[in-house]
């Protein structure tokens, strides 16, 4: 078969000379197809031809280590961002979580970016708290030489906006290290300025640009092929097919067993990930919003209220965007007067424009509110055994308070205006942190009361299908055994067919003294320091604020009552489990 020209007739040659460069660069390979684009261009730019050196030797790629300190995985992702962005622009860039951080090596990192999220009032990510710990304390090394950038991430729902981030920052400059940019804290919406920030960022920390030896060579990489491909960060359409209230008609709260069905197959999660799914607001409060703010008539802000804008949250940076916009005298005093951080606690958006009502345009009213978060849900099932189907566990926020009846935005959504067919949108939310053990034979531990029993239910399933042999023992707690006992007869069939080897529960509201799943894990301390020294790993789901500290201070003690080990010991004993990864959080 002849082969076809590869330059077009009307290429600015003669027909011989076309004949002769097809003959020459059609069998060209690519590398040598770019290489001669260099050199021709290297031509170009010089008025005589390049004299022949000798080959300088490459030089190395600048060093540059970025740290993450994540609890929701928002600060991981941007760190690997960064990453990529670096590693385009002549970085050799290294990713480390705080959690596995030596800090006797930060004094080594020429070039440092911090990404930092801050959780609950103002506490490092769980992970992190051992390394933060170490980085405030007297031992932490001095860091001359040393040139970095922090970028926080935070919410400005919480008094302690971005903490962590900002305390970091000041830490490294009384260490020595040298600011090359400022530092940046972002609230919820951060995906636009942190991407800015941290190209920003990556120009700012890379070294001066050398001379040429010879001309303008165009520089080709024939070694990088690209980044490899990661899963889609976009959401897809799931199909309700299950909506059961897991607990009693007589129990006082509502739990929700969502089950989801994908028409082109359920993301590629695994057991430990979880789904963050899309709300609405409720569309009586986006209602009332309107009329407070006399915009009821406009349709078009109705929508965009109802599933774009987050309405519930109250900052005093809303209440700030809500005097530039109004000018409103009185919550400006309440600004200037520095009230405003606890006149907003237990409130809402719809509180403030009835506190102080004023005009506001359509413009005016989404400026005032941040876009609408999706809410993140540990995922309650296996692939291995519901197929193409992901299941939450979803538990109903309702509360009074300051005369007003609130609910939670996506639990709400969920347990009062979802039903089996309806449609929701969801993302998969990787979560690499909270995996089963590598090895099936490993023993596990697993503490999830109420809502935080969602991601044992997906560990159990996923050790049925596979035959895991390993031992595994489930602490659940609730309120009542009769009425909030959740999927009860699931953990029996389980401690039936042995997917399942034990189980404790704790049900505080059964008798007059409240007992919880801590006080479990430590009425059986001498089982469990046994499993755990026989190379169990441990697993915590659930409250952050209470009952996750709470299991760990247990388990210290449990240590230090089995081990008979003074209380630095006994700490240090749980320290090492978290540092080897066999005591795990997903906690929020």
């Amino acid at each position: 078969m002849a082969r076809s020209a590869l330059l077009p007739k009307t290429a600015p040659f003669g027909a011989d000379e076309i004949a002769s460069l097809d003959h020459v660069l059609a069998p060209a390979t690519a590398t040598q197809r770019a290489w001669l684009s260099g050199f021709l261009a290297g031509l170009d730019a010089g008025a005589e031809m390049p004299v022949a050196v000798p080959a300088a030797p490459p030089r190395a790629a600048e060093p540059l280590l970025i740290l993450y300190a994540s609890e929701s995985g928002n600060s991981e992702t941007l760190a690997n961002d960064a990453a990529k962005l670096a590693r385009k622009n002549g970085f050799k860039p290294r990713v480390v979580d705080f959690a596995d951080l030596d800090l006797a090596t930060l004094p080594g990192a020429k070039n440092l970016i911090v990404v930092a999220g801050t959780w609950g009032e103002g506490e490092p990510p769980g992970r992190a708290a051992n390394a933060y710990r170490d980085l405030m304390g007297e031992a932490a090394p001095r860091l001359e030489g040393v040139r970095f950038g922090v970028l926080a991430l935070g919410d400005t729902a919480y008094a302690e906006f971005c903490a962590i981030g900002k305390a970091i920052d000041a830490r490294l400059e009384a260490l020595g290290a040298t600011r090359a940019v400022d530092r940046a804290d972002l609230d919820l919406d951060f995906a636009k300025p942190a991407s800015a920030w941290i190209a920003s960022t990556i120009r700012s920390l890379a070294p001066a640009e050398e001379p040429a030896a010879v001309g303008n060579v165009v520089a080709v990489d024939f070694g990088r092929t690209g980044d490899a491909a990661e899963p889609s960060r976009e959401p897809v359409v799931a199909e309700v097919v299950d909506h059961i209230d897991l607990n009693s008609s007589r129990s006082d709260k509502e739990t929700i067993h969502l089950a989801l069905a994908f028409e082109d197959g359920a993301p590629a999660y695994e057991p430990g990930d979880s789904l963050e799914l899309y709300p609405e607001n409720d569309p009586a409060l986006v209602e009332h919003i309107l009329q407070a703010s006399g915009l009821a008539g406009d349709d078009a802000l109705r929508r965009t209220l109802l599933v774009e804008r987050d309405i519930s949250t109250l900052s005093p940076a809303a209440i700030e965007r809500f005097v530039a916009a109004t000018g409103h005298a009185d919550a400006r005093k309440l600004l200037d007067e520095g009230g405003a951080r606890a006149w907003i606690e237990g409130r809402h958006l719809i509180d403030l424009l009835e506190t102080y009502p004023a005009g506001l345009s359509a413009d005016g009213l989404a400026d005032i509110t941040r876009p609408l978060p999706p809410r993140a849900y540990s995922i309650a099932s296996s692939r291995k055994e519901v197929g193409d189907e992901a299941h939450l566990l979803i538990a109903a926020v309702r509360y009074d308070s300051h005369g007003r009846t609130r609910t939670g935005v996506a639990s709400a959504h969920v347990a009062d205006r979802i039903r089996n067919g309806a449609k929701l949108k969801v993302r998969l939310k990787p979560n690499r942190h909270f995996r089963l053990p590598a090895d099936p034979a490993t023993d596990i531990i697993m503490v999830g009361p109420g809502t935080g029993i969602a991601p044992f239910r997906a560990f159990t399933q996923e050790r049925r299908a596979t035959g895991a042999t390993g031992r595994s023992w489930l602490f659940f707690g609730d309120r009542h055994f009769t009425h909030d006992f959740l999927y009860q007869l699931e953990w029996q069939e389980a401690l039936e067919d042995g997917s399942l080897t034990r189980l404790d529960v704790a049900f505080s509201r059964d008798q007059p003294e409240k007992i919880y799943v801590q006080d479990r894990l430590f009425e059986q301390k001498r089982d469990v320091v046994d499993w755990l020294e026989g190379g169990a790993a441990l697993y915590v789901c659930g409250d952050a604020k209470a009952m996750a500290k709470d299991v760990r201070a247990a388990l210290v003690s449990a240590y230090a009552d089995v081990k008979a080990l003074a209380p630095d010991a006994a700490e240090d004993a749980v320290r090492r489990l978290e540092r080897d990864k066999r005591y795990l959080q997903d906690v929020y």
